[in-house]
């Protein structure tokens, strides 16, 4: 009688082992097993920035969950996009949660990548055999920003409408093909309901699509490569044999969700207590509104776009500043075939330091429209450039005409934003 529990478990435990067996067999679960039990992380100063893609990747699963909800009630026309989103807004239980966290978690998704694109610079996680883990991560990038382009017009608001007039025009002034990628984004002339159609289809079949196909490669690279370790760190520990680390399963996977549960409630903070607000609905005869402003992700090349003069050297103004911003992106994506020594890395991070303080300043000049906050804003940046500057070039060699050069790009960006300050000031 007293054996009888044990016998009982001991099936138990046997009935597990089989269902486990069965699937390992079937699915081919055995190198899985193999990786999750000998993959380990390094432990050093910049082991925190490990978690912001994991924080990242929890973002995205929250965007997929909320955005298959949100597409159960939507109706992608012009004459129901509006009320949908109303009724999921007003009738559906906790419609209204669900979109706020659906258009918080975007938000913090890209804010949050832009940290993991800058940080992973800062580490040089680039260096080879990385180059092609470095371009998925940038790709990745620029889907989730198409995301939010695409999916700002979905409520069908007056304000999404004639901001996404503004930024395909802006698609259109590509020379060559502008006038063609143009009908290509709106489907026509103008913005319409084929427009929103086809950003409709775009949002939730071809982005998703293809995201999924570059976040797999950008994972299976990540696991096969591993964590990059800084080289301040391996020159600090005398080799990566001597850095210490951790087991991903369960130490680091426990760390991870914690990360995850932080971004949750900050999530769910933003979602209940600053819900999304839905607006006027379109009306392509009214007025556009005052402020028409895109995401806060596309206010710099917008704000840039804005100061700049009708024409530059002969060339249209706005032309030369869409070609200013391609290059700019081409430029991110190749760095790792761009860094081939300390004068070329000197001057890849000085270009990095102007780039930040350029990005934190035309932001904070679209948000702020009272001058006194714009000269602030502009005085910032110029302090943030100086100071990009020593977190991005710690080792520089001072005597070196890179290093002179990084001064002196820093030096005329902060007078660039001196005089703005003060043009603002005067007009």
């Amino acid at each position: 009688m007293s054996l009888a529990p044990v016998s009982a478990q001991g099936e138990k435990a046997s009935w597990k082992q089989r269902l486990k067996a069965f699937f390992v067999e079937r699915l081919g679960l055995e190198a899985v097993q193999s990786l999750a039990a000998k993959k380990t992380v390094p432990l050093h100063r910049c082991t925190p920035f490990y978690f912001l893609g994991g924080m990242a990747l929890f973002l995205f699963l929250v965007q997929i969950v909320s955005g298959i909800l949100l597409a159960l009630y939507y109706k992608p026309s012009p004459d129901q996009a509006f009320e949908s989103v109303r009724a999921i807004m007003t009738e559906v239980e906790f419609g209204w949660l669900i979109r706020s966290a659906h258009s918080w978690s975007a938000n913090l998704l890209i804010g949050i990548l832009f940290l993991h694109l800058l940080t992973t610079y800062m580490m040089r996680a680039y260096r080879r055999p990385r180059e092609i883990t470095w371009i998925t991560g940038v790709l990745l990038l620029a889907l989730f920003m198409a995301f939010g382009f695409s999916g700002y017009l979905l409520p069908w608001n007056q304000l999404a409408f004639f901001a996404t007039r503004v930024g395909t025009a802006i698609v259109g002034v590509v020379p060559g093909i502008g006038h063609s990628l143009l009908l290509l984004a709106r489907g026509g002339e103008e913005v319409t309901g084929d427009t929103l159609a086809r950003f409709y289809a775009i949002h939730v079949v071809v982005l998703p699509l293809v995201t999924f196909v570059v976040l797999g490669i950008h994972l299976y690279l990540v696991q096969k490569h591993g964590m990059s370790i800084p080289e301040r760190e391996l020159a600090r520990y005398g080799g990566p044999e001597r850095v210490p680390s951790m087991p991903f399963v369960p130490h680091f996977l426990l760390r991870d969700i914690v990360g995850w549960y932080l971004a949750l409630a900050l999530l769910a903070a933003l979602a209940a207590l600053f819900p999304w607000e839905l607006g006027e609905k379109a009306d392509p005869f009214g007025a556009a509104p005052e402020g028409i402003k895109p995401e806060w992700y596309f206010l710099f090349m917008y704000q840039t776009l804005k100061l700049l003069p009708p024409y530059i050297a002969g060339f249209e103004g706005e032309v030369l500043g869409v070609l200013f911003f391609g290059l700019c992106g081409l430029v991110v994506l190749v760095v790792p075939f761009l860094d081939r020594g300390p004068r070329s890395r000197a001057v890849l991070n000085g270009l990095a330091a102007v780039a930040v303080a350029f990005f934190v300043v035309m932001t904070a000049w679209a948000f702020f429209p009272n001058p006194e906050q714009k000269v602030a804003c502009i005085m910032l940046g110029t302090l943030l450039s100086f100071v990009s500057l020593t977190l991005l070039v710690p080792f520089a060699d001072q005597r070196t005409p890179a290093y002179r050069l990084l001064i002196g790009l820093l030096g005329l960006l902060g007078l660039i934003f001196v005089g703005a300050a003060v043009w603002e000031l005067i007009a």
